[in-house]
């Protein structure tokens, strides 16, 4: 795991765990390479190859929790040891491919790769995988991501995201009844959409987030949603950036 140096605001801050402060901004910068090993690759599901990569992942510093939620795309956030965190997939049911999923969203049905019956997509028993850049990055926690503290990397928007195994209890929660479109069957977790928002039936809300010791964190849970999968403060820019 390699660390880097990075200038921000004309001054260079350094500390560990890949982490760069500035006075407005965090960093966290990385070769990509995890703190453990990781699945062989290619492999079933998941034909690309490891690369190292240049990551750099800056947020607030001192996050706002506004009134409106945000949904974005791919990446939520960034573990401390600068491995990103991705719990979707871009992978979308397709009755006409061969493996019955694509790129072709037009089934609004979003591929789980952590289903509560399997893993797809080659996913590892550390909960990552690689995306066509060799990129490694993680679809659910596991106790890889704890280090000294329950503090595990930061989302988006800068809030931490914490990782207390059998603490909380995510509110989002499988629906009841059978699908009313192709592939039908039980709504069993197979995508996004067999997923409902519960509130009050758990003890996080709807980014898998409340206020702890004071501060609102998010979490990172055991079952969906898994990591948070919307925001509350600003989504910086780092995480917006196409193919993140």
């Amino acid at each position: 795991m390699k660390i880097k140096i990075l200038i921000l605001f004309f001054c260079i801050f350094v500390i560990k765990n890949n982490t760069v402060l500035s006075s407005e901004q965090k960093c966290i910068i990385s070769d990509g390479v995890p703190n453990h090993k990781i699945g062989k690759f290619p492999t079933k599901g998941n034909p690309n190859k490891f690369q190292k990569q240049n990551l750099k992942f800056c947020f607030a510093k001192n996050p706002v929790k506004k009134n409106n939620l945000k949904y974005i795309v791919s990446t939520v956030g960034v573990t401390l040891t600068g491995i990103p965190i991705r719990p979707g997939t871009a992978a979308w049911y397709d009755e006409n491919s061969p493996k019955k999923h694509s790129q072709n969203q037009s089934s609004g049905l979003n591929l789980e790769a952590i289903r509560p019956f399997e893993k797809i997509l080659g996913i590892d028993e550390y909960n990552g995988h690689l995306d066509f850049r060799g990129l490694y990055h993680y679809h659910k926690p596991s106790s890889s991501l704890l280090l000294e503290t329950s503090l595990i990397g930061y989302a988006a928007d800068g809030f931490e995201i914490l990782y207390i195994p059998g603490k909380f209890k995510t509110s989002w929660q499988l629906k009841k009844g059978e699908r009313k479109i192709r592939p039908f069957g039980k709504y069993d977790g197979s995508f996004k959409e067999d997923y409902e928002f519960i509130n009050g039936s758990g003890d996080l809300d709807e980014c898998n987030g409340r206020v702890y010791n004071g501060d609102y964190k998010y979490f990172a849970t055991n079952s969906f949603p898994y990591f948070p999968r919307c925001h509350w403060g600003i989504v910086s820019k780092d995480f917006r950036k196409k193919n993140r």
